[in-house]
Protein backbone atom coordinates (compact mmCIF):
# COMPACT_ATOMS: atom_id res chain seq x y z
CA UNK A 1 0.00 0.00 0.00
CA UNK A 2 0.99 3.61 -0.46
CA UNK A 3 0.05 6.32 2.01
CA UNK A 4 -0.91 9.94 1.71
CA UNK A 5 0.79 12.35 4.09
CA UNK A 6 -2.58 14.02 4.65
CA UNK A 7 -4.85 12.46 7.25
CA UNK A 8 -6.95 12.97 10.35
CA UNK A 9 -8.22 10.81 13.19
CA UNK A 10 -9.81 11.43 16.58
CA UNK A 11 -10.56 9.21 19.55
CA UNK A 12 -12.42 9.83 22.80
CA UNK A 13 -12.50 7.95 26.08
CA UNK A 14 -15.08 8.50 28.80
CA UNK A 15 -13.52 8.14 32.26
CA UNK A 16 -15.31 8.12 35.60
CA UNK A 17 -14.17 11.64 36.26
CA UNK A 18 -14.38 13.13 32.77
CA UNK A 19 -13.47 12.70 29.13
CA UNK A 20 -10.18 12.36 27.30
CA UNK A 21 -9.85 13.34 23.63
CA UNK A 22 -6.95 12.75 21.26
CA UNK A 23 -6.59 14.07 17.71
CA UNK A 24 -3.96 13.33 15.09
CA UNK A 25 -3.81 15.39 11.90
CA UNK A 26 -1.14 15.72 9.22
CA UNK A 27 -0.27 17.57 6.03
CA UNK A 28 2.58 17.06 3.58
CA UNK A 29 6.17 17.92 4.43
CA UNK A 30 9.60 16.87 3.17
CA UNK A 31 10.49 15.36 6.54
CA UNK A 32 8.73 14.23 9.71
CA UNK A 33 7.75 17.33 11.68
CA UNK A 34 5.95 16.25 14.86
CA UNK A 35 4.20 18.70 17.18
CA UNK A 36 2.49 17.70 20.44
CA UNK A 37 -0.14 19.75 22.26
CA UNK A 38 -0.44 18.22 25.75
CA UNK A 39 -1.89 19.27 29.08
CA UNK A 40 0.59 19.57 31.95
CA UNK A 41 -0.59 16.28 33.46
CA UNK A 42 0.77 14.40 30.44
CA UNK A 43 4.13 16.09 29.90
CA UNK A 44 5.87 13.02 31.22
CA UNK A 45 4.46 10.98 28.33
CA UNK A 46 5.76 13.26 25.58
CA UNK A 47 8.78 11.14 24.61
CA UNK A 48 6.78 7.90 24.57
CA UNK A 49 4.12 9.56 22.40
CA UNK A 50 6.76 10.81 19.96
CA UNK A 51 8.28 7.35 19.63
CA UNK A 52 4.88 5.74 19.00
CA UNK A 53 3.87 8.29 16.35
CA UNK A 54 7.26 8.19 14.60
CA UNK A 55 6.94 4.40 14.34
CA UNK A 56 3.68 4.84 12.40
CA UNK A 57 4.56 7.88 10.26
CA UNK A 58 7.78 8.50 8.32
CA UNK A 59 7.02 11.85 6.60
CA UNK A 60 4.63 14.75 7.07
CA UNK A 61 3.84 17.62 9.39
CA UNK A 62 1.98 15.81 12.16
CA UNK A 63 0.12 17.42 15.05
CA UNK A 64 -1.13 15.41 18.03
CA UNK A 65 -3.48 17.22 20.40
CA UNK A 66 -4.76 15.78 23.69
CA UNK A 67 -7.41 17.37 25.87
CA UNK A 68 -8.83 16.53 29.30
CA UNK A 69 -12.28 17.66 30.45
CA UNK A 70 -13.15 16.81 34.05
CA UNK A 71 -16.78 16.51 35.11
CA UNK A 72 -17.60 19.14 37.69
CA UNK A 73 -20.25 16.95 39.27
CA UNK A 74 -17.76 14.27 40.26
CA UNK A 75 -14.72 16.41 40.90
CA UNK A 76 -13.17 15.91 44.33
CA UNK A 77 -10.82 18.19 46.20
CA UNK A 78 -7.24 17.70 45.13
CA UNK A 79 -4.79 16.18 47.59
CA UNK A 80 -1.12 16.91 48.02
CA UNK A 81 1.40 14.51 46.55
CA UNK A 82 3.14 13.56 49.81
CA UNK A 83 6.29 11.97 48.32
CA UNK A 84 6.85 15.05 46.17
CA UNK A 85 6.17 17.35 49.13
CA UNK A 86 8.82 15.51 51.20
CA UNK A 87 11.24 15.78 48.30
CA UNK A 88 10.66 19.53 48.02
CA UNK A 89 11.26 19.91 51.78
CA UNK A 90 14.53 18.01 51.51
CA UNK A 91 15.67 20.08 48.51
CA UNK A 92 14.77 23.29 50.37
CA UNK A 93 16.87 22.23 53.40
CA UNK A 94 19.84 21.33 51.20
CA UNK A 95 19.70 24.64 49.34
CA UNK A 96 19.40 26.62 52.63
CA UNK A 97 22.44 24.83 54.06
CA UNK A 98 24.57 25.97 51.13
CA UNK A 99 22.86 29.32 50.48
CA UNK A 100 21.50 30.70 53.78
CA UNK A 101 20.25 33.89 52.14
CA UNK A 102 18.19 32.08 49.52
CA UNK A 103 14.44 32.69 49.71
CA UNK A 104 12.53 29.72 51.07
CA UNK A 105 9.62 28.21 49.19
CA UNK A 106 6.29 29.68 50.16
CA UNK A 107 3.06 27.70 50.38
CA UNK A 108 1.97 29.29 47.10
CA UNK A 109 5.26 28.23 45.46
CA UNK A 110 4.78 24.66 46.63
CA UNK A 111 1.17 24.46 45.45
CA UNK A 112 2.17 25.75 42.02
CA UNK A 113 4.82 23.03 41.64
CA UNK A 114 4.01 20.74 38.75
CA UNK A 115 2.54 17.46 40.04
CA UNK A 116 2.17 18.55 43.67
CA UNK A 117 -1.63 18.36 43.55
CA UNK A 118 -3.28 15.04 42.81
CA UNK A 119 -6.90 14.40 41.98
CA UNK A 120 -8.46 11.08 42.81
CA UNK A 121 -10.85 11.63 39.91
CA UNK A 122 -8.09 11.70 37.29
CA UNK A 123 -5.12 9.76 38.60
CA UNK A 124 -1.83 9.78 36.72
CA UNK A 125 -1.88 6.03 36.11
CA UNK A 126 -5.40 6.14 34.70
CA UNK A 127 -4.47 8.99 32.39
CA UNK A 128 -1.34 7.25 31.10
CA UNK A 129 -3.15 4.01 30.37
CA UNK A 130 -6.07 5.78 28.70
CA UNK A 131 -3.81 7.98 26.58
CA UNK A 132 -1.76 5.03 25.36
CA UNK A 133 -4.91 3.13 24.37
CA UNK A 134 -6.38 6.20 22.68
CA UNK A 135 -3.19 6.85 20.75
CA UNK A 136 -3.12 3.31 19.35
CA UNK A 137 -6.78 3.62 18.32
CA UNK A 138 -6.23 7.03 16.74
CA UNK A 139 -3.08 5.89 14.89
CA UNK A 140 -4.97 2.89 13.51
CA UNK A 141 -7.75 5.14 12.18
CA UNK A 142 -5.16 7.68 11.02
CA UNK A 143 -3.26 5.07 9.00
CA UNK A 144 -6.53 3.79 7.52
CA UNK A 145 -7.48 7.29 6.35
CA UNK A 146 -4.03 7.83 4.84
CA UNK A 147 -4.24 4.45 3.13
CA UNK A 148 -7.62 5.29 1.58
CA UNK A 149 -6.29 8.60 0.32
CA UNK A 150 -3.15 6.87 -0.95
CA UNK A 151 -5.26 4.39 -2.93
CA UNK A 152 -7.08 7.28 -4.61
CA UNK A 153 -3.78 8.95 -5.48
CA UNK A 154 -2.44 5.67 -6.89
CA UNK A 155 -5.46 5.33 -9.19
CA UNK A 156 -5.01 8.95 -10.26
CA UNK A 157 -1.35 8.35 -11.14
CA UNK A 158 -2.03 5.10 -13.01
CA UNK A 159 -4.64 6.86 -15.14
CA UNK A 160 -2.11 9.57 -16.08
CA UNK A 161 0.54 6.94 -16.83
CA UNK A 162 -1.89 5.24 -19.24
CA UNK A 163 -2.64 8.58 -20.93
CA UNK A 164 1.06 9.41 -21.39
CA UNK A 165 1.67 5.92 -22.77
CA UNK A 166 -1.13 6.43 -25.29
CA UNK A 167 0.39 9.73 -26.40
CA UNK A 168 3.84 8.13 -26.64
CA UNK A 169 2.47 5.29 -28.79
CA UNK A 170 0.73 7.76 -31.11
CA UNK A 171 3.90 9.83 -31.64
CA UNK A 172 6.22 7.10 -32.95
CA UNK A 173 4.50 6.45 -36.33
CA UNK A 174 4.49 10.15 -37.21
CA UNK A 175 8.28 10.49 -37.42
CA UNK A 176 8.79 8.55 -40.72
CA UNK A 177 5.93 10.55 -42.26
CA UNK A 178 7.59 13.80 -41.16
CA UNK A 179 10.89 12.70 -42.75
CA UNK A 180 9.12 11.74 -45.99
CA UNK A 181 7.33 15.09 -46.15
CA UNK A 182 10.63 16.88 -45.64
CA UNK A 183 12.24 14.78 -48.41
CA UNK A 184 9.55 15.75 -50.91
CA UNK A 185 9.74 19.41 -49.88
CA UNK A 186 13.55 19.47 -50.15
CA UNK A 187 13.50 17.66 -53.47
CA UNK A 188 11.05 20.19 -54.91
CA UNK A 189 13.19 23.10 -53.66
CA UNK A 190 16.40 21.67 -55.13
CA UNK A 191 14.60 21.03 -58.40
CA UNK A 192 13.49 24.64 -58.43
CA UNK A 193 16.98 26.01 -57.68
CA UNK A 194 19.25 23.62 -59.56
CA UNK A 195 16.96 22.39 -62.27
CA UNK A 196 17.58 18.81 -61.24
CA UNK A 197 17.87 17.19 -57.83
CA UNK A 198 21.36 16.11 -56.76
CA UNK A 199 20.76 12.64 -55.23
CA UNK A 200 23.87 12.77 -52.99
CA UNK A 201 23.07 16.26 -51.70
CA UNK A 202 19.46 15.22 -51.15
CA UNK A 203 20.54 12.14 -49.19
CA UNK A 204 22.86 14.18 -46.95
CA UNK A 205 20.20 16.77 -46.17
CA UNK A 206 17.59 14.14 -45.38
CA UNK A 207 20.01 12.19 -43.13
CA UNK A 208 20.89 15.38 -41.22
CA UNK A 209 17.23 16.25 -40.83
CA UNK A 210 16.33 12.74 -39.71
CA UNK A 211 19.02 12.79 -37.00
CA UNK A 212 17.75 16.11 -35.67
CA UNK A 213 14.16 14.97 -35.32
CA UNK A 214 14.89 11.39 -34.21
CA UNK A 215 13.01 10.92 -30.92
CA UNK A 216 13.36 7.15 -30.56
CA UNK A 217 15.66 7.61 -27.57
CA UNK A 218 13.26 10.03 -25.84
CA UNK A 219 10.28 7.74 -26.46
CA UNK A 220 12.26 4.76 -25.15
CA UNK A 221 13.25 6.60 -21.97
CA UNK A 222 9.67 7.78 -21.47
CA UNK A 223 8.56 4.16 -21.61
CA UNK A 224 11.28 3.12 -19.15
CA UNK A 225 10.32 5.79 -16.61
CA UNK A 226 6.62 4.98 -16.88
CA UNK A 227 7.30 1.27 -16.30
CA UNK A 228 9.40 2.20 -13.26
CA UNK A 229 6.55 4.32 -11.91
CA UNK A 230 4.17 1.38 -12.18
CA UNK A 231 6.70 -0.86 -10.41
CA UNK A 232 7.16 1.63 -7.56
CA UNK A 233 3.40 2.07 -7.15
CA UNK A 234 2.87 -1.71 -7.08
CA UNK A 235 5.65 -2.18 -4.53
CA UNK A 236 4.16 0.44 -2.19
CA UNK A 237 5.64 1.83 1.00
CA UNK A 238 7.34 5.24 1.15
CA UNK A 239 7.30 6.09 -2.57
CA UNK A 240 7.03 9.89 -2.60
CA UNK A 241 10.70 10.80 -3.05
CA UNK A 242 11.29 8.15 -5.73
CA UNK A 243 8.25 9.24 -7.72
CA UNK A 244 9.21 12.89 -7.42
CA UNK A 245 12.58 12.07 -9.00
CA UNK A 246 10.87 10.20 -11.84
CA UNK A 247 8.70 13.27 -12.50
CA UNK A 248 11.85 15.27 -13.21
CA UNK A 249 13.05 12.63 -15.67
CA UNK A 250 9.68 12.39 -17.43
CA UNK A 251 9.47 16.16 -17.80
CA UNK A 252 12.96 16.27 -19.29
CA UNK A 253 12.09 13.69 -21.96
CA UNK A 254 8.73 15.28 -22.79
CA UNK A 255 10.40 18.68 -23.11
CA UNK A 256 13.08 17.30 -25.46
CA UNK A 257 10.38 15.61 -27.50
CA UNK A 258 8.70 18.98 -28.03
CA UNK A 259 11.95 20.77 -28.91
CA UNK A 260 12.71 18.21 -31.65
CA UNK A 261 9.20 18.25 -33.07
CA UNK A 262 8.53 19.27 -36.69
CA UNK A 263 4.99 17.96 -36.60
CA UNK A 264 2.01 19.75 -35.05
CA UNK A 265 0.62 16.52 -33.56
CA UNK A 266 3.96 15.66 -31.97
CA UNK A 267 4.15 19.15 -30.47
CA UNK A 268 0.61 18.77 -29.15
CA UNK A 269 1.48 15.36 -27.66
CA UNK A 270 4.53 16.86 -25.94
CA UNK A 271 2.41 19.62 -24.42
CA UNK A 272 -0.24 17.14 -23.24
CA UNK A 273 2.46 15.00 -21.66
CA UNK A 274 3.88 17.94 -19.74
CA UNK A 275 0.43 18.87 -18.45
CA UNK A 276 -0.16 15.30 -17.25
CA UNK A 277 3.29 15.14 -15.67
CA UNK A 278 2.64 18.40 -13.79
CA UNK A 279 -0.67 17.01 -12.55
CA UNK A 280 1.13 13.94 -11.25
CA UNK A 281 3.87 16.00 -9.65
CA UNK A 282 1.33 18.02 -7.65
CA UNK A 283 -0.31 14.87 -6.28
CA UNK A 284 2.96 13.09 -5.57
CA UNK A 285 3.83 15.91 -3.14
CA UNK A 286 1.13 14.42 -0.88
CA UNK A 287 2.58 10.90 -0.87
CA UNK A 288 4.67 9.59 2.00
Amino acid sequence: MIYSMTGFAAATAELDAGSLTLEVRAVNSRYLDLQLRLPDELRGLEQALRVAIAAAVSRGKVECRIGIAARASVSKPASINQPLLQQLAQWSSEVSAVMPNARELSVADVLRWNGILESDSLSADTLRTSVQCLLQQALHDFSASREREGAKLKDFLLQRIAQINALRTAVAPRIPAAIKAYELKLQARLQEILGNADAERLHQEISLFASKIDVDEELSRLHTHLVEMERVLDKGGAVGKRLDFLMQELHREANTLGSKSVDAEVSRASMEMKILIEQMREQIQNLE
